[in-house]
């Protein structure tokens, strides 16, 4: 596999974009952090404002809640690293999306960008289908896109890493 790409996954909590981070600043490029959470209440803002202090400060800062492959192609240079946080916000800012056909039209452009994008991109998702099914139908909606998601890019990514207890499980490593 000839990309240098990482796809990390882990639960609420797990150490996962500690992981991810870790992994950028191994990297020894310039690293460019694209968010997609988007501050809609207070709770998330304050998360949002504990990963601001938790990076470095000299990681470049780009805000995306929806046009993630757009962003990609645009900043994806052979010198840089870009981190992803995350990919399941990703899925929900999608899926409630008033384009009905949003996530379905976002998840393809990203899939068939994936492997032609230079540099290395580090992508964190919550790893949530190790729970019971949903009862609601957009709960196993997402549960089921991100399942898909997370498979389709564990196939073209180069790293998978399990986060748990803020330890890693090395999934897949062709580097």
């Amino acid at each position: 596999m000839s990309n240098n790409h990482a796809l990390i996954l882990g639960g609420a909590r797990s150490g996962k974009s500690r992981f991810a981070e870790q992994l950028a600043m191994k990297s020894n490029k310039s690293v460019i952090y694209l968010a997609t959470a988007q501050p809609n209440d207070d709770e998330m803002q304050v998360r949002i404002t504990r990963h601001q202090k938790d990076r470095p400060a000299n990681w470049q800062l780009v805000e995306e809640p929806i046009a993630l492959a757009k962003l990609l192609k645009a900043h994806s240079k052979a010198d840089n690293c870009i981190l992803v946080d995350c990919l399941t916000l990703w899925l929900t800012n999608c899926l409630c999306h008033s384009d009905k056909h949003c996530w379905q039209t976002q998840k393809a452009e990203l899939l068939a960008q994936l492997k032609s994008l230079p540099g290395q991109v580090i992508f964190v998702s919550n790893e949530v289908g190790h729970g019971i099914v949903p009862l609601g139908e957009l709960s196993r909606t997402f549960v089921d896109e991100s399942g898909w998601l997370h498979q389709a890019l564990a196939a073209q990514v180069s790293q998978v890493e399990f986060i748990m207890a803020g330890l890693a499980l090395t999934l897949k490593n062709k580097q």
